[in-house]
């Protein structure tokens, strides 16, 4: 059994005739992986918490009219402008089944190393999420790695040390070991290097005070 759940009802309204359906409060989506997609609907606030929980990588137990059926979420569609949830792609799924999910990558224990503490580094986070495969019940919700051990500027957390829970793997087999997923910057550093860079593009070079000197020269000749 999953963990998030919700209820659907079963929907003819497709198209431009979708508008009255948003405008009562409820969000159209699609089940595939049976024979036919199967229209659904289902109550805007409810649909959102369940997606803001379950995101990509958690598997949701439909109720659709009674009937049962786990599924994964494939794709949501926003409205560009008012952020609200247009449309709802789910694909069905089995507890037997090994599936592919979108899982985020977290970083912890950062504000607990030597890097954040001492000399108060800061983090920089280059891969946010990885797909991964496993049964539905062990897909995980998200996928950590431990940085208390950060000291150096030039430490680096790499794919090398997520943690994958049992059952799971990387759905890319060949996935790079050694790609970067965290690093460091010293913050004070930056903040210098940009002062120093701004001096510089005010401060006139010597060349060009001594070309504003000869002009000045020449124009109290003339």
């Amino acid at each position: 059994m999953a963990e998030y759940k919700l209820s659907l009802k079963k929907r003819e309204l497709i198209g431009k005739k979708l508008k009255s359906l948003r405008a009562e409060g409820l969000i159209p989506s699609v089940v595939y992986g049976g024979k036919e997609p199967v229209l659904l609907s289902s109550e805007y606030v409810a649909t959102e918490k369940v997606l803001g929980g379950a995101g990509y990588h958690s598997p949701i137990d439909l109720d659709i009219e009674g009937k049962k059926k786990m599924a994964i979420v494939k794709d949501v569609q926003i409205d560009p402008v008012s952020r609200k949830i247009m449309n709802v792609e789910f694909q069905a799924i089995s507890a037997k089944e090994v599936v592919v999910a979108t899982t985020p990558v977290v970083i912890v224990n950062f504000e607990d190393s030597e890097a954040s503490k001492i000399y108060h580094f800061a983090m920089t986070q280059s891969v946010e999420e990885v797909e991964v495969k496993a049964k539905p019940a062990d897909l995980p919700k998200e996928l950590t790695i431990d940085a208390s051990g950060m000291k150096e500027v030039e430490d680096k957390l790499t794919m090398a040390e997520i943690k994958l829970p049992a059952g799971v793997e990387f759905a890319d087999k060949e996935i790079d070991m050694e790609q970067v997923v965290a690093s460091l910057y010293d913050p004070a550093a930056e903040a210098e290097k940009r002062e120093a860079e701004a001096e510089a593009t005010e401060e006139p070079t010597e060349e060009a005070t001594t070309e504003e000197a000869t002009e000045e020269q020449q124009s109290d000749n003339v």
